[in-house]
């Protein structure tokens, strides 16, 4: 059966693929399921380059796992560095769909790193989930799986899965409209 693969068994992302497949004429009619694939980069990325690289690791994985895929999606949230700013980061959702050929990019909107938990990420190597617990940002363990710090810093107006949707839709451009790709 054809299906689209989500490189990851994040409820969050599979989720997020679930909900904007059924709006494309292409996808509404393919499962989507979610399956564990190593990222290929650090468990936090700190360079837009590295998330990307992390997104079509992912995607390019698991298209070769799994030999139904039509389509695998790579979902890696990282983060930059702001242009001229010392010690400024965004935190970036990059999505990389692999048709088994070539990728289809897109990102989300971002966001900017509280400085507290920045340093956390940047001295100690904590990943954004870690680094928002120890300092107090969220009580919760499993923050990238749910709100995500997005959530809390927007007071839900924007949600991990929201973010990671417009991800997924911007990749979906060259899909939707490969005759200008």
């Amino acid at each position: 059966m054809p299906m689209i693969v989500v490189a990851s068994e994040n409820k969050c992302k599979v989720t997020a693929v679930s909900e904007t497949a059924v709006q494309y004429q292409k996808l509404r009619d393919l499962q989507v399921i979610g399956i564990k694939v190593p990222t290929g980069v650090a468990e936090q990325p700190t360079t837009l380059e590295e998330t990307f690289r992390g997104a079509k690791h992912r995607a390019e994985e698991a298209f070769r796992m799994n030999s139904e895929s039509t389509y695998s999606f790579g979902i890696e949230s990282g983060l930059a560095p702001i242009p001229g700013e010392n010690r400024r980061y965004l935190d970036i959702c990059a999505c990389s769909i692999f048709d088994g050929h070539r990728h289809s990019l897109g990102t989300s909107c971002a966001f900017e790193i509280p400085p507290k938990v920045l340093n956390l990420i940047l001295d100690e190597g904590l990943d954004l989930s870690q680094a928002c617990l120890r300092t107090g940002l969220t009580a919760k363990t499993n923050l990238g799986s749910e709100e995500g710090a997005i959530g809390i810093l927007t007071n839900s107006r924007i949600t991990r899965k929201e973010y990671t949707k417009q991800a997924v839709i911007n990749a979906l451009v060259q899909i939707e409209n490969p005759e200008w790709f």
